[in-house]
């Protein structure tokens, strides 16, 4: 029995909400057509346009302050593997390991620190600020159908409000049909009887007004409350938040600027102990760095650039200061070095000058010139461009319209593709000369 109740009960409930979805379906329909007035607060419309707006702009700084975050852990990242090669290309007996060592792990622990300070005084309060947004706005849901409740209750008592006259009207005059047939007798007794039935249903939808405009105004002046003031708490938020980040990372950089100094000095300490070394000079790019459109590729530090043949002479320079070709200037830091000697070569190709046409020979592409040598790895940026790695060899050949050549590019087809497909359409492409390094 108790089963029964509870599935009575449940299935009574049920039916009452459908009944609700229909009025509230009916009513907005009516109110469309025009044939039903609506209730209006242009105060509360304002307050729901602010509280859309601000949860949008709170939620999109919500998505850039995670952006930001995973930007943070990715560079701690990049970080970390940066000193991992330097603590294994420092060999063990260099001065200064230790020192080095340590400045490693404090900028390990200064990456993680910044992180978590982020999170704990960004992160957090955003998620904080955003999660009240839910169960306002679905307050703010629940009001307007508690208002198309209101309004349609308003409506149903008016129209019996106005089928009160023609009862009144019914009494002096006795017009249906029941009443007509009805003995004399008892057509007072009739009238009673329907209006009674009308006043009972009048009452009851009186109640049910009263009843629906007391749950409409308390929702309504909560929300009148809190909506204000929360639309007056995004400054404060936001200076807050933005104070917290700026204030944040102002610190870290400061920490790291420490740290960065005092591996320079030991650097500097590994330096002054091994100064008297011989390192290899090679050239390096000019100012004029080639241009392919808007991109100016350039090769890693140290690297050798695509420039006229460079030999080295560790010999000393003759008597007289004479040199077969331009010396190097040196500059105070190497002045304990030996003199380095610059001699320039024309390229050449099988003993063959650079700028001769490799027309005509059957192992080579059309307009074959010279080769050349990736030294690095290059990532192709555009579909036009050759993706290199260092140790290709180019056959470079060149451009079928020569004012599309841009300075410090070539155009080849690597010797790989060529010699496997022998096919220049789909394989040739373009690439920076200062990656590469002329060969025989």
């Amino acid at each position: 029995m108790a089963e029964m109740g509870s599935k009575g009960v449940t299935a009574g409930k049920i039916a009452s909400n459908v009944q609700k979805k229909l009025t509230r379906a009916q009513e907005k329909v009516l109110q469309k057509l025009g044939k039903a007035d609506e209730t209006k607060d242009e105060q509360f419309e304002q307050c729901v346009q602010n509280f859309n707006k601000q949860l949008t702009e709170g939620t999109r700084l919500q998505k850039d302050l995670r952006t930001y975050l995973a930007s943070v852990k990715a560079m701690h990242e990049a970080s970390k593997k940066l000193n991992e090669c330097l603590q294994e290309v420092y060999e063990p007996d260099w001065p200064g390991r230790d020192e080095a060592n340590k400045i490693a792990e404090n900028n390990d622990l200064l990456w993680m620190d910044y992180h978590q300070k982020l999170v704990d005084q960004a992160l957090l309060t955003m998620d904080t600020y955003l999660g009240q947004f839910p169960d306002i706005k679905s307050r703010i849901a629940k009001r307007g159908r508690k208002l198309v409740d209101y309004d349609s209750a308003r409506h149903h008592y008016e129209s019996l409000q106005t089928a009160k006259k023609k009862d009144e009207a019914k009494i002096a005059k006795p017009v249906s049909l029941l009443e007509k047939a009805a003995p004399q007798w008892c057509q007072g007794k009739l009238q009673a009887h329907l209006v009674a039935q009308t006043n009972l249903l009048r009452n009851q939808a009186e109640e049910e007004l009263i009843k629906a405009q007391k749950v409409f105004e308390e929702m309504n002046v909560d929300l009148q409350e809190e909506l204000p003031s929360l639309w007056n708490s995004r400054v404060g938020f936001y200076v807050n938040t933005f104070q917290s980040i700026a204030g944040l990372e102002e610190n870290f950089h400061k920490e790291m600027s420490k740290l960065n100094q005092n591996l320079n000095d030991v650097l500097v300490s590994l330096e002054k102990q091994h100064g008297s070394n011989t390192f290899t000079v090679k050239a390096q790019p000019s100012e004029n760095a080639p241009a392919k459109g808007n991109k100016s590729p350039s090769p890693p530090d140290g690297s050798p650039a695509a420039t006229p043949e460079i030999r080295v002479n560790h010999e000393p320079e003759p008597a007289g200061g004479a040199t077969p070709g331009a010396a190097l200037p040196k500059s105070p830091s190497q002045s304990s070095l030996p003199a380095v000697v610059v001699e320039t070569f024309p390229a050449t190709v099988n003993g063959t000058v650079e700028g001769g046409s490799g027309a005509g020979r059957l192992d080579l592409p059309p307009g074959f010139m010279f080769k050349v040598q990736a030294q690095h790895d290059y990532t192709a940026t555009d579909t036009d461009e050759l993706q290199l790695k260092a140790g290709d060899v180019v056959l470079v050949i060149p451009f079928q319209n020569p004012e599309e050549q841009d300075e410090g590019w070539l155009m080849g087809v690597k010797e790989s593709d060529w010699n496997q497909h022998k096919e220049l359409e789909k394989y040739r492409g373009v690439f920076p000369e200062n990656f590469t390094e002329r060969v025989p």
